[in-house]
C-alpha cells in the first residue's frame, strides 16, 4: 500500500483563514497580530481580561523514545481533533520545531499522517521567527558580555569563568568548542568559547516558563553568565543588557496560533529540549489553552522520565498548573525495540520480544501514577503491521495496574480514529484528580533532589558524582541556589545515562558530571552522561532531501 507522505497530505488540506479560527475559539480579532491569512500572534492580555474559568488539562507523554517511534505529537493532535468531534471544546498547545533536528534526523514536530498541525512548511521551518529573537537576544548578551571585557572590565569579570555560550538554531558540532577574540587586542580577548542548540540556550527556558513582559524581564536579569575573580557570579543584569533583550522578544512572546487538518484551534509556541531543557512549551501558551478551551492539550518531549518530569517538577510548580489527566502514548513496534528484537523484523508478530519490552511502559505508568498521583491512560498508537494478539498483550499488562490502554489510530484516520481514546481521557477528567504531588521537596539539598529523581523516576541505584561536580555543588549551594529544582540532562534513549540500556534496566548508577545554574529559568542542570547541548548532523542528514521546485512548493520536508 502506497502512503502519502505527512507534506503532501499537510499541502492538500485546505485551511481556514486563521481570523476564522480565531473566531471559533472566542479570541477577538483585536488580540490578533497576523503573520499572513494562516498564522497570527494572540496577544496575552487576553488572559487577563477574558473572565472565562480555565478548563481540563491533559498532557501527553511517551515511553523512552526509539527509532521506531512513537507518535506523542501525532497523538495530541489527533486526540484534540477527537474531542472535538465528541462536541467538546478542544485547543492543543505544542512546542515549536528546531530546524537542527528538521535538517538533522529526527525529523519535525508537527505531527503526522492525518493528525498535524498546518502551515506544516512554515512550523518547521522559520515559523513567526521566535527561534531568531531568541538566538538574537541570546547573541547580543555574548556580545555585551564580551565587550565589557574589551572595554576595561569594571565587573572583574574572569575569562576562564564565563558560562554564557552564543548560540544558533541548527546541529553544528564544529561550533562546540572554540577559541575566539583572536587577531590582536582590537578584535577581542583570546578565550575558549562555543556555541550551543538555540533550544538549549537558557533563554529559551526563560522565554517558555515566564507568564509576562514583567516577569520575563525579571528572568533574564537574573542570568548568570560568569564569574568574577572573587567568584562572584555577574549577571545580565549586571551588564545593563535586560531591557535590549526583551526589546528582541516582546513580540515573540506573544503565543503563535494555527490550525489543525480538522481545524482545531492549536498554540505553538516556544521549543526547549527534554533532554538538554525542560521540553515543554511556553506558560503563556498553556495557559492561554486552558483559557479559551473546556479541554487544554499539551505535550511534554521524549519519554516520561525526561518531559513529563520536568512538566511537572518544574513548570507545573512555578505556574501553578497540574494535569487532570496524563496521556503515555507507545507502540507495539518501538516496545518490541525495547525488548531486545531486531529493527529489521518489527513488522513480524514477536510476543516474547514484546513481553520484555512492556517493562518500560510500565515503569512509565507507574511513575505517573504513584510518583506524581495522577490518573492516566495508555494510547496504543496502531501501525498497520501490528497483530491483534500484540495489541491485547499491551492492554492486559496495563489492565493489571489498573490503568487503561486504549487503541489510537489517529495518523490513519485523524480524529475519528481517536474517539475512544477521548472518551477515556473525558472520563478520567470528570473523575477528578485528588492533586498533583511532586518527586521531591524544594527543601531538599541538591543531592536528594537528583537522588530522587534517579530513584523514584528512573529506577536506579543511586547517583555518582565527579569531582568538579562535587564542587560545583558545593559553590552552588553557598551561593543560594539550593531551593532550586533540579533539570536533568540525560540522554532521551534510557531511564539510565547509557542509551544503550533499553528497556527497565535496573542496578545501575547515574554519573553526574557537572552542575551548572539556571537562574533566570529557576532551575539547575545536571549535566550526566555524554549529553551534548550541541548536536552534530547525521552522516546522511534529511537536509539532503529537501528541495523547493520553480513554483516555490516544498519538498522532502518528512
Amino acid at each position: 500500500m502506497n502512503y502519502k507522505s505527512d507534506i503532501e497530505i499537510a499541502q492538500e488540506c485546505v485551511m481556514t483563514p486563521i481570523v476564522k479560527i480565531a473566531e471559533s475559539a472566542g479570541i477577538d480579532e483585536r488580540y490578533l497580530d497576523l503573520y499572513g491569512r494562516y498564522k497570527a500572534k494572540v496577544d496575552p492580555s487576553i488572559l487577563s481580561e477574558d473572565g472565562r474559568k480555565n478548563g481540563k488539562l491533559i498532557l501527553v507523554t511517551a515511553i523512552t523514545p526509539t527509532s521506531a517511534g512513537e507518535g506523542k505529537t501525532t497523538t495530541t493532535i489527533g486526540l484534540s481533533d477527537a474531542l472535538r468531534r465528541l462536541g467538546k471544546n478542544a485547543v492543543v498547545a505544542l512546542r515549536e520545531p528546531s530546524l537542527g533536528p528538521v535538517f538533522g534526523i529526527k525529523g519535525g514536530a508537527a505531527g503526522g499522517g492525518y493528525a498535524q498541525v498546518v502551515p506544516m512548511e512554515d512550523i518547521n521551518l522559520h515559523f513567526t521567527g521566535d527561534f531568531h529573537a531568541i538566538s538574537a537576544a541570546n547573541n547580543l548578551l555574548a556580545a555585551m558580555l564580551d565587550n565589557h571585557i574589551q572595554q576595561g572590565n569594571v565587573l572583574g569579570i574572569d575569562p576562564r569563568r564565563i558560562t554564557w555560550k552564543r548560540c544558533m538554531d541548527m546541529n553544528d558540532r564544529q561550533l562546540r568548542y572554540i577559541t575566539d577574540g583572536l587577531g590582536g587586542r582590537s578584535n577581542g580577548t583570546p578565550r575558549e568559547d562555543g556555541f550551543e542548540i538555540t533550544a538549549a540556550s537558557e533563554i529559551m527556558a526563560v522565554f517558555c516558563l515566564a507568564d509576562s513582559i514583567r516577569d520575563l524581564k525579571l528572568r533574564l536579569g537574573r542570568l548568570v553568565v560568569g564569574y568574577t575573580y572573587e567568584g562572584k557570579p555577574v549577571t545580565a543584569g549586571d551588564l545593563k543588557a535586560v531591557g535590549a533583550m526583551t526589546a528582541l522578544l516582546k513580540d515573540a512572546l506573544k503565543p503563535n496560533l494555527v490550525q489543525t487538518l480538522e481545524g482545531t484551534p492549536a498554540f505553538v509556541h516556544g521549543g526547549p529540549f527534554a533532554n538538554i531543557a525542560h521540553g515543554c512549551n511556553s506558560v503563556i501558551a498553556t495557559k492561554m489553552a486552558l483559557k479559551i478551551g473546556d479541554y487544554a492539550l499539551t505535550e511534554a518531549g521524549f519519554g516520561a522520565d525526561l518531559g513529563a518530569e520536568k512538566f511537572l517538577d518544574i513548570k507545573c510548580r512555578t505556574a501553578g498548573l497540574a494535569p487532570d489527566a496524563v496521556v503515555i502514548v507507545a507502540t507495539v513496534r518501538a516496545l518490541k525495540l525495547h525488548g531486545g528484537m531486531d529493527k529489521k523484523s518489527l513488522a513480524d508478530e514477536n510476543l516474547e520480544a514484546l513481553k520484555k519490552g512492556i517493562p518500560n511502559l510500565l515503569r512509565h505508568v507507574r511513575n505517573i501514577r504513584d510518583v506524581f498521583h495522577l490518573p492516566c491512560v495508555v494510547a496504543v498508537n496502531r501501525f498497520p503491521t501490528d497483530t491483534d494478539a500484540e495489541i491485547q498483550l499491551i492492554m492486559d499488562q496495563c489492565r493489571t495496574l489498573g490503568v487503561n490502554a486504549v487503541l489510537s489510530n489517529v495518523w490513519a484516520e485523524g480524529g475519528a480514529g481517536g474517539t475512544d481514546l477521548a472518551k477515556e481521557v473525558i472520563r478520567l477528567c470528570e473523575s477528578g484528580s485528588s492533586g498533583i504531588q511532586f518527586c521531591y521537596s524544594l527543601e531538599d539539598s541538591i543531592e536528594d533532589k537528583i537522588q530522587a529523581v534517579v530513584q523514584k523516576i528512573y529506577g536506579g541505584r543511586g547517583v555518582t558524582y565527579l569531582p568538579a561536580a562535587k564542587k560545583q555543588i558545593s559553590t552552588l549551594s553557598e551561593l543560594g541556589y539550593r531551593s532550586l529544582p533540579v533539570c536533568m540532562a540525560k540522554t532521551q534513549y534510557s531511564f539510565s545515562d547509557d542509551p544503550t540500556r533499553t528497556g527497565a534496566p535496573e542496578d545501575f548508577e547515574i554519573t553526574v558530571r557537572n552542575v551548572k545554574v539556571s537562574a533566570g529559568a529557576g532551575f539547575l542542570v545536571i549535566l550526566t552522561g555524554d549529553i551534548m547541548t550541541m548536536p552534530g548532523l547525521p552522516k546522511t542528514p534529511s537536509a539532503e532531501r529537501i528541495d523547493v521546485d520553480e513554483n516555490g512548493r516544498i519538498t522532502g520536508l518528512f
